[in-house]
């Protein structure tokens, strides 16, 4: 199984699942997008026992594109883990403080944020779209985390994974008006007088959408693959029957 891992630590471990054509549907990891549910299950199975854990500690949500979060417990254990149905609803990222608790975001192009908070446990995911960003999830999410369950944002580490690049995340003049209303998405933006498009930068937008919460930048890495021009991507733009690549993090127990 193709598997990117981005953390492996004594308390953490984080990482993003790559196509793979020598797995059923190519290493496909999302029920709403999948040709046999039953392979997709397979193959999730395969990363948790990756993990030394077990497909019902996973927790999943059904994304919407919005700027929703829920914090998970460990009633919600299992939670979409084989049935897109019991998957919490219209949701876009997770957190949690529970140990063997594997929360999961899926993508095929829209940008994976991947954290956690080396000081009190703390971890998370975020499906961050360009519908994502220009609603500021991240920015909302971090702040939430900040405010309301009293985080210090310097104790926040964060990967972004692999996501649709600049050069192939090309858009019209609507969209691009919504990444300048922010008023600091400039700087990630050119436009492109051949095809009369815009190319954003979604990865940096959501990177300056952390920082501006309070992350420092030293503490943000962010995985350049390209879903579009890479082997290994699921790519929506590519292909709109494109499978889905799962992000990941768990908490170890101890």
């Amino acid at each position: 199984m193709n598997t990117k891992i981005y953390v492996n630590k004594a308390k953490f471990v984080a990482g993003m699942t790559m196509k793979d054509v020598a797995e059923p549907e190519n290493n496909n990891m999302a029920l709403h997008v999948c040709d046999n549910p039953d392979d997709v299950v397979e193959n999730r199975k395969k990363l948790a026992a990756s993990l030394h854990c077990e497909l019902d500690r996973f927790v999943c949500a059904q994304q919407t594109h919005s700027d929703h979060f829920y914090k998970v417990t460990l009633a919600d254990k299992g939670r979409g883990a084989t049935r897109l149905e019991t998957a919490i609803a219209d949701t876009d990222a997770l957190y949690t403080y529970e140990p063997d608790i594997v929360l999961c975001s899926f993508t095929a192009d829209c940008v994976p944020v991947i954290f956690y908070n080396e000081v009190n446990g703390l971890i998370g995911v975020i499906h961050s779209g360009w519908q994502g960003t220009v609603k500021e999830i991240t920015r909302k999410f971090f702040d939430h985390l900040i405010h309301v369950e009293q985080c210090n944002p310097s104790d926040f580490h964060v990967q972004l994974g692999a996501a649709l690049s600049q050069d192939k995340f090309e858009v019209d003049e609507d969209v691009y008006l919504k990444f300048q209303a922010l008023g600091y998405a400039d700087d990630f933006m050119y436009y492109k007088h051949q095809t009369g498009k815009y190319h954003i930068d979604n990865q940096l937008t959501v990177k300056q959408q952390c920082q501006l919460a309070g992350i420092p930048p030293e503490q943000i890495t962010i995985d350049t693959t390209c879903t579009f021009k890479s082997a290994e991507g699921f790519s929506y733009r590519e292909d709109k029957r494109s499978g889905r690549h799962l992000s990941f993090i768990m908490q170890k127990g101890i």
